[in-house]
């Protein structure tokens, strides 16, 4: 059914393209982001009822986990028949069990893995598109080993074969190649630096090749390749491949088109690896965020007030928008003060933050943080009175991602005021206290709230130091700033209250 050689001209039926969830940001410390770990399991989206074929890999998937290394003696004697076949639908369905069973038989895997890789990167190049479409979502699944041996050896004749496939001429193939391209960037990290001129030079390519379905991985690819070079981005060079198709498209999208969120994601993650390099295009990508913002917000007072006469507004756009907001602050540090004195984002932040709907309060609290860390004039003591008891009320574990946003909003909010926090202490450290003795909470949250108590005894050592008996989650946390104001924190607190820390 998919053995269809040339597409890439037909345009997609857009039943084709599935609705797209954006994933709200959640404040992690440095270096601990979580890995997406959903996205493997799609790659056979263009006939996405679930078939023999796959439900059998997906069977042998969970027998090379339960199983491991035991299962190889029976598998491989199999395995070299079918990935050496002369016909391409047996060696294709070799290839997938090779990919199945990555995850669970890697460490059997690694003495077989110096030949195999070649033969799956030579793979990459085979005449039929379904070959080489698998070989993609298979080589994926070994990125992690591939990152690990010298560059020379794999890495780079897998990245410059991937990079041809970014460009095949079959959808389906473009697809596999850019999903696995992600996952490469994911592991590879700064690795990719050396290539970066020639990895952009293909994905700004893509861009005017793809159709519509496509172009919402290519937007995820970019957004990946940016996370992971971080700051190695800001390049006058590779700003200026990079910055014209992306701002073309968002000139082209109309604020009710869904296609913006992958859009904003993506030059969320840019922004931010950008920092100043983006300086010169944050002003109108600023303001359009601010007005879906404000467009979503009045849409749904609108049908608050008359349901029968207005549909409830899509609080995704409002959501994404809040998070590029978020991107451009960490991005642009100080230099985002402008953008901030001459909107009305604070006032709009202050209703996000009791939408009724979590991700947007977990979207508005790492604004709040955000924006507190790069231009505390904006939210300013004159609105702390207002946010504090918000926070408060957040800091509620039953919404992990929400709490976990408040609670770093708190610590950011606190480092800002110092002595002057002293009337929000009672506000919150009762409920950050409980968090961190609850069973169960989990570690990002522990983290910081942790690091908030550090930080709020930090500024107001008197009234929090009686609670540090019962605060010992700080010493399993990577070192960075945010763990170092949080143990000076701890240090102030047990000269106010040195019996607390005897136990």
């Amino acid at each position: 059914q998919g053995d269809v050689e040339e597409d890439e001209a037909v345009p997609d039926s857009e039943q084709d393209i599935k609705p797209r969830f954006h994933k709200s940001r959640t404040v992690t410390l440095a270096h601990e982001e979580q890995r997406g770990d959903g996205d493997d399991e799609d790659d056979d989206d263009a006939l996405s009822d679930w078939n023999l074929r796959k439900c059998s890999a997906a069977a042998l998937d969970v027998l090379a986990n339960v199983f491991r290394e035991e299962l190889l003696p029976h598998l491989l004697p199999l395995l070299k028949e079918l990935l050496f076949h002369l016909e391409w639908v047996v060696k294709e369905s070799g290839i997938l069990v090779l990919g199945a069973i990555a995850e669970g038989c890697m460490q059997g895997m690694v003495p077989y893995l110096p030949e195999l890789i070649p033969h799956l990167i030579r793979c990459l190049a085979d005449r039929k598109a379904l070959v080489r479409s698998i070989a993609c979502w298979t080589l994926s699944r070994y990125a992690h080993w591939v990152v690990a041996q010298p560059p020379e050896l794999y890495l780079k004749p897998l990245m410059t074969e991937l990079l041809q496939r970014i460009l095949d001429g079959n959808k389906r193939v473009q697809e596999a190649a850019c999903s696995a391209f992600a996952t490469l960037e994911e592991e590879a990290c700064t690795e990719l630096v050396p290539y970066l001129s020639f990895i952009l030079d293909t994905l700004v390519f893509a861009f005017g090749k793809y159709q519509h379905k496509n172009l919402l991985i290519l937007y995820d690819a970019i957004g990946t390749l940016a996370d992971s070079v971080g700051h190695h981005l800001n390049q006058p060079e590779y700003i200026q491949k990079l910055m014209p198709p992306l701002i073309q498209k968002w000139n082209e999208l109309k604020d009710e088109d869904k296609d913006l969120f992958p859009l904003l994601e993506c030059l969320s993650s840019v922004a931010t690896a950008l920092q100043s390099g983006f300086l010169p295009y944050c002003e109108p990508v600023y303001q359009r965020c601010v007005t879906l913002v404000q467009k979503t917000l009045a849409q749904a007072m609108m049908y608050n007030q008359h349901p029968e006469q207005y549909e409830a507004p899509d609080k995704d756009f409002m959501i994404v928008a809040l998070d590029l907001l978020s991107g451009l602050a960490e991005g642009l540090g100080g230099h985002v003060e402008q953008l901030v004195a001459r909107s009305n984002i604070m006032t709009l932040l202050f209703q996000c933050m009791q939408d009724t709907m979590p991700e947007v309060r977990q979207s508005s609290f790492a604004l709040l943080g955000d924006l507190t860390k790069a231009c505390f004039v904006h939210v300013s003591p004159a609105s702390v009175p207002e946010f504090m008891p918000i926070l408060g009320t957040n800091l509620n574990p039953e919404f992990i991602s929400v709490c976990n946003n408040a609670t770093w909003a708190i610590g950011e909010i606190c480092m800002q005021m110092g002595a002057e926090m002293q009337p929000y202490v009672p506000l919150v450290l009762n409920n950050l206290v409980e968090i961190i003795n609850r069973p169960n909470t989990p570690k990002t949250l522990l983290e910081n709230t942790a690091i908030t108590i550090g930080r709020l005894g930090f500024v107001c050592p008197q009234e929090v130091a009686p609670m540090l008996p019962q605060c010992t989650s700080l010493r399993n946390i990577r070192d960075n700033e945010e763990k170092d104001s949080a143990f000076r924190g701890i240090c102030v607190m047990i000269g106010a209250n040195p019996g607390g820390v005897v136990q």
